[in-house]
């Protein structure tokens, strides 16, 4: 099925993509797996390559383009190369919002023109040891003190959290028990404050490239102009920019079960058992059928859900049915994939193998699908 919402504009951006992801990933792939993450140079040439910051201003370097289907361009092409890259999408879909959306003029001036190329590198800490999917037990905390946050915690989980210049972390400003949603706020970390840590590079069962950390606040002292958006509006504020997120998950996830996909009917034409092609036995035809009709309909939905974001019209609803639906979808057809592939299938020199792993993360982070599920129920009025 050919998919009709991209412009020729989006299509040059694709090429211009896998031309970068042959060029600068392709040949590192290896060593930025045994290193556990990429290099920082990468970022700067995705910038150069014109990968970073296409949504934002001009006047600040980026290209200015505010449309979500750029975002996806890159996303379904990084998913699709399987391997080892840098990661655009936190940086343009998760992150870049943020700041578009929050910053003061003097903080994009600040900021914005080294997000455009790839010299700074962005993270978000939410997560904590003991606070996951419900935010609202976040113990980090940012006490006033003069001109400066006194920030205190630790976070874990943070993807980009060893490479990562601007930290944007989520604390609890009002100790108020009662205040509820109106305790937190953002505050941006900048490498080199004194007592920011580093901890633990986290060794992951997939994603082994990107470097995803344990991150410690030690009476940070933190400008109060690194205050994004307004103090104790921070829950808001990350109610506000989950949407792009998910939107760029759910896309990730079906372009990178639909490669997945092909290379596994590639395969089982290729491979014979019992004198033929194993393909053509009734049963896998069937799964196959099953997966290519289920990857049409889920990228039919994620263009419907792009045409969306262009006219300001993704919901929060639609993002989170987006996001659950297209990685349970995909965790499904890399499982199948698998089984096709018999032995080999669980080889990692074969992609499959890789995917299996990598992918599994998808239906946790973002927001986990049973969070997913329990939005969309609320909205249902239930």
């Amino acid at each position: 099925m050919k998919r009709t919402i991209f412009e020729p504009e989006h299509e040059q951006l694709r090429e211009t993509a896998r031309e970068f992801l042959a060029r600068e990933c392709a040949p590192n792939v290896e060593k930025w797996m045994e290193n556990g993450q990429v290099d920082r140079e990468a970022y700067v040439k995705a910038g150069d390559a014109g990968l970073l910051g296409f949504n934002i201003p001009e006047e600040f370097g980026g290209g200015g383009a505010d449309d979500f289907r750029f975002n996806a361009i890159v996303v379904e092409e990084f998913a699709r190369f399987g391997g080892a890259a840098p990661g655009l999408s936190l940086q343009n879909d998760v992150l870049v919002p943020y700041f578009l959306h929050l910053a003061n003029e003097e903080q994009r001036k600040r900021w914005m023109p080294g997000m455009a190329t790839g010299e700074t590198i962005l993270a978000v800490a939410m997560t904590e040891p003991g606070a996951g999917s419900d935010l609202a037990g976040i113990k980090t905390s940012a006490k006033r003190d003069g001109d400066d946050y006194i920030l205190s915690g630790s976070k874990t989980f943070i993807s980009a959290g060893i490479n990562s210049d601007l930290v944007v972390v989520v604390c609890r400003t009002n100790p108020d028990p009662s205040a509820g949603h109106k305790a937190f706020s953002l505050l941006v970390v900048e490498r080199g404050m004194e007592g920011f840590e580093r901890g633990r590079k986290l060794d992951k069962m997939g994603l082994r490239a990107q470097d995803t950390a344990e991150l410690h606040f030690n009476d940070v002292r933190v400008p109060a102009e690194n205050l994004l958006g307004e103090e104790n509006k921070g829950f808001y504020h990350l109610m506000h920019n989950l949407p792009s997120e998910r939107m760029s998950i759910g896309v990730g996830a079906i372009a990178g079960a639909r490669a997945v996909y092909e290379e596994t009917l590639q395969y089982v034409k290729d491979r014979k058992a019992f004198g033929k092609p194993i393909g053509t036995f009734q049963h896998n035809r069937f799964t196959l059928a099953e997966m290519s009709t289920e990857l049409d309909i889920a990228e039919t939905y994620i263009d419907r859900c792009l045409q969306a974001g262009v006219g300001g019209d993704l919901s929060a609803l639609d993002a989170a049915q987006n996001k659950w639906w297209c990685t349970e979808l995909a965790k499904r057809v890399i499982d199948s994939c698998v089984q096709l592939h018999g032995g080999y299938g669980y080889m990692n020199e074969y992609r499959v193998a890789r995917a299996y792993t990598d992918s599994r993360i998808q239906t946790i982070f973002g927001g986990t699908t049973e969070i997913m599920k329990d939005l969309i129920g609320r909205d249902m009025g239930l």
